[in-house]
Formats: structure tokens, C-alpha cells, sequence
């Protein structure tokens, strides 16, 4: 079995087997936690990934535009002219 270390990397991710997979998964879960990207593989076939979570973006807060942001009553509404400029018309 190969430390992790010195895992072989095919196609830009490291290849580990089952094995190694669950024998080594901590030491796996920090070099993904780097930015890593490592491919688990059954009798030489990849069969998962382990990758790194997206960062999640903060939750919005509603209203931080309120009182700045002014929108016409007939905002939604399209007027026969432009229709018109549309249909070439």
C-alpha cells in the first residue's frame, strides 16, 4: 500500500483503491481539504470522487436595496409601439 503521499496521479487526481481509500481517510480528507482532488477506483476502475466543497455563499438578507431602488408603476407592461418595433411593424 502506498502512503498517500506518493499516491499516483492519473489525469490530474491522485488514484487511490478501496483499501487505501478507507485505511487512509483522514489523511485523504486533508489533502482535499488543500484543494486535491482524489479518485477512488475498484480493481483499477474509478468508481468515486473526493473533492472539495464549493464555498457556500453567505445568506442574503432581504431589503438592503429597499428605499434606493425606484421602479415604475408600469414596469412590466409593454407598450404597442415597441410591439410594434418588435414585429417590424
Amino acid at each position: 500500500m502506498s502512503p498517500p503521499e506518493e499516491v499516483p496521479h492519473v489525469a490530474d487526481t491522485a488514484q487511490v483503491n478501496v483499501h487505501e481509500a478507507k485505511t487512509q481517510l483522514s489523511r485523504l480528507l486533508k489533502r482535499v481539504e488543500q484543494g486535491e482532488e482524489i479518485t477512488i477506483s475498484r480493481a483499477g476502475q474509478p468508481v468515486a470522487r473526493l473533492v472539495p466543497l464549493r464555498a457556500s455563499r453567505p445568506e442574503r438578507k432581504l431589503g438592503l436595496w429597499k428605499g434606493r431602488v425606484w421602479i415604475a408603476d408600469d414596469f412590466d407592461e409593454t407598450s404597442e409601439d415597441l410591439i410594434a418595433a418588435f414585429e417590424g411593424e
